[in-house]
């Protein structure tokens, strides 16, 4: 399975997961124009998307999910509260799913979604199979992580692990305080350190692979949230990338180590 974002942050975030049998969205954050033009970069074709799979209902997530299965047929997946504050028919339009349960969203490749704390949404992070004993895993807006989620972490070939904000650069930053306080809160994202912490308990051997992502544009930049992480798994001898805004720049392959650099 190759995983590539196709952006991540606070304007839009996307993740395509490609089988030989499969191609399915994580998200779909950006609208019609934007989803057409960054697979093109890695000449998929958008009618040839089976599916989109939503974690969650805000805009940077899903915004994109109804035109997109409405110009190209691809199939929406998402638990009711997602599929409610979207407006979407869970009947004619999206099929539902509920926390913890094994969901087949393509041939050969199912999801399972775990519940995650984000405030305001009933969001899920995604562990991922595409039917080989290695698992992947996509997980964003979480003000902390479970003790669930960890143990469904350990041992996923690759990881997709926000790193949202530096804590100095919030506490100094523009937000008003309720917002900082917020962000940081239980609800709200994890910040360098919390995914570094998390990353240091939950990284091992069969771990290949791990993309640091949605990273704050005003909060964080990619250096620090880089080395805040090598600082903590210095042991670990892993692919270790951040993904921005402006993807797609890179593909892992499940169970591989070194990404695939996209070239435009």
């Amino acid at each position: 399975m190759e995983i590539t974002h196709l952006g991540s942050g606070s304007r839009g975030n996307a993740t395509l997961l490609q089988t030989d049998e499969a191609k399915v969205l994580i998200d779909c954050g950006f609208s019609g124009r934007q989803m057409e033009r960054r697979l093109g970069r890695i000449g998929v074709d958008p009618k040839t998307v089976d599916a989109i799979v939503l974690s969650h209902h805000h805009t940077d997530h899903g915004q994109g999910a109804e035109i997109f299965h409405k110009r190209h047929g691809a199939e929406l997946f998402a638990n009711f509260t997602t599929c409610a504050h979207l407006g979407l028919d869970p009947v004619n339009q999206c099929r539902i799913f509920e926390s913890l349960e094994r969901v087949q969203v393509a041939p050969g490749l199912s999801v399972l979604p775990v519940p995650v704390p984000h405030d305001g949404a009933e969001n899920v992070g995604f562990i991922i199979n595409s039917g080989t004993n290695q698992r992947a895993a996509v997980v964003t807006d979480l003000g902390e992580p479970t003790d669930e989620l960890i143990q469904h972490l350990k041992g996923c070939a690759h990881i997709s692990i926000e790193s949202n904000y530096d804590a100095k650069r919030l506490a100094l930053g523009p937000y008003p305080p309720s917002l900082k306080t917020r962000i940081s809160g239980r609800g709200g994202h994890l910040s360098n350190q919390q995914t570094s912490e998390l990353l240091a308990e939950i990284l091992g051997p069969e771990t290949h692979s791990v993309v640091l992502c949605h990273l704050s544009s005003k909060n964080n930049a990619p250096h620090l949230a880089e080395s805040e992480a090598l600082f903590r798994i210095e042991d670990w001898s892993g692919d270790l990338r951040v993904s921005t805004q402006d993807g797609p720049e890179f593909s892992h392959w499940v169970g591989q180590g070194e990404a695939e650099m996209i070239t435009l």
